[in-house]
């Protein structure tokens, strides 16, 4: 899960054109609680099974606060991956650091199933959870709307443009799931206060045995090259039909925006 920019508040850039994580208003992205609801959905239902839910993100010291919500929300345990050096880096770099620390977070080896949320409400690139199923070593169902399991069979529906597309695979795997997969529960009062006691463990690169060279803005293989701030709104152009042209002004509007 990711810690992003409040979407509501004031978003900025650093000086070299990456995201401001340090001196905005954060939070736990909205699509990645999607994925801590299902990831509980399954432990519920499977509730004769020592099922334990672990809540993992990347990111500097306020994004603890994302794995706080998540344990909340009844995640059993968390770990917050922090590091200056991993400040700059793109979507590779994050898949190397997330997978080595779901290894490190399952004794050494790929947990039965990894859930991530569509894609982070920054930078929007929904690529991650291919990325670290392929760092993994594991099969990926993605894009999931309907979630369903039973033994170590996990099943999907995914909905496109065109059809709707039915997908199994067999644990591990690693799991992806949309806003449509079913709306994340709030944290009660019970389970904030429970939080409070449930082990959340902080670790360095130097814990995950990477070398910091590979990461960071020098070593990512995507920058954004320059960035420009949003114009402010300007007042919207009124037509008055008082001669019968309203309706040629508003169609040759939609087709300078090319809208029609």
């Amino acid at each position: 899960m990711k810690y992003v920019p409040d979407a509501t508040g004031d978003r900025r850039f650093e000086g070299d054109n990456t995201v401001d994580r340090v001196d905005v208003d954060g939070l736990l992205s909205e699509l990645d609680e999607y994925a801590v609801e299902q990831a509980l959905q399954i432990k519920e239902k499977r509730a004769d099974e020592e099922i334990e839910v672990t809540a993992l993100t990347v990111g500097p010291e306020k994004a603890v606060d994302a794995v706080r919500k998540a344990l909340q929300m009844g995640a059993d345990k968390a770990v917050h991956v922090v590091d200056d050096a991993i400040a700059g880096s793109d979507a590779i770099g994050t898949s190397l650091v997330l997978a080595e620390a779901i290894k490190k977070a399952n004794g050494g080896t790929a947990p039965d199933l990894v859930v991530c949320g569509l894609a982070s409400t920054d930078a929007g690139m929904s690529v991650v959870p291919a990325m670290l199923a392929e760092r993994l070593g594991l099969p990926q169902v993605t894009l999931a709307a309907v979630v369903e399991s039973q033994g170590n069979q996990v099943r999907i529906k995914r909905d496109t443009d065109t059809a709707t597309e039915v997908i199994g695979g067999t644990m591990p795997l690693v799991l992806s799931v949309t806003d449509q997969s079913g709306e994340a529960r709030y944290p009660s009062f019970k389970g904030i206060m429970a939080a409070k006691k449930k082990p959340l463990e902080t670790w360095s690169l130097g814990d995950l045995g990477i070398d910091a060279g590979q990461l960071g803005l020098s070593s990512a293989w995507t920058a954004v090259e320059e960035t420009a701030a949003r114009p402010p709104r300007t007042a919207g152009e009124i037509v008055k039909d008082e001669d019968g042209s309203g309706a040629k002004a508003l169609a040759d509007f939609l087709a300078s925006k090319k809208f029609i």
